[in-house]
């Protein structure tokens, strides 16, 4: 498993400002110079200081196989399958998508959606893992603290399943 780390960030934002925030996760998808290339899985999802899940953001997977197979190969998200996964029933009405293309790929969450006006001030983390059928898997944490009253804005970069990686709170 490879892992990695940013510098923790500040993500202040006031609660009559969260429910009006949208939080903006844009992650690349290298196109990878191999024999048999496929398509990751990704799972995005918010994680307290504990560890626990928050909130899942997105499980993007092959959603249009028959007889929804390709909810077979989401539990190759390890991390997020033994934290949330293994819970939930798939596909999860407003999470589950469709697997994406090498590229830059950008998804926007409203805070009710995103689960940002529930959240009580502290210490969380953003959390996406990428893993290919015949390739890797990876895991990139982003860790930010939440208070009141700002805009957050960081980037971070993944090293072999996934490229750059950014968080926007507005």
């Amino acid at each position: 498993m490879k892992l990695s780390h940013s510098l923790a960030l500040t993500l202040p934002l006031a609660s009559s400002w969260a429910m009006a925030a949208d939080l903006t996760v844009k992650f690349e998808l290298p196109q990878l110079n191999v024999a048999e290339y496929h398509k990751p899985y990704v799972a995005i999802w918010i994680e307290r200081a504990d560890q626990s899940v928050a909130n899942t953001l997105a499980v993007l997977y092959d959603v249009k196989k028959r007889d929804n197979a390709g909810t077979k190969w989401v539990k190759d998200l390890r991390t997020w399958w033994r934290k949330a996964g293994r819970d939930v029933t798939l596909p999860m009405d407003g999470v589950s998508g469709a697997t994406r293309t090498a590229g830059v790929q950008t998804l926007t969450f409203p805070a009710a959606r995103a689960g940002l006006d529930k959240l009580p001030a502290g210490d969380y983390k953003l959390v996406i893992e990428a893993a290919r059928e015949a390739g890797g898997r990876e895991l990139v944490r982003v860790p930010f603290h939440w208070e009141p009253k700002s805009n957050v804005a960081a980037a971070f970069a993944g090293k072999e399943e996934l490229g750059a990686v950014s968080l926007s709170i507005k």
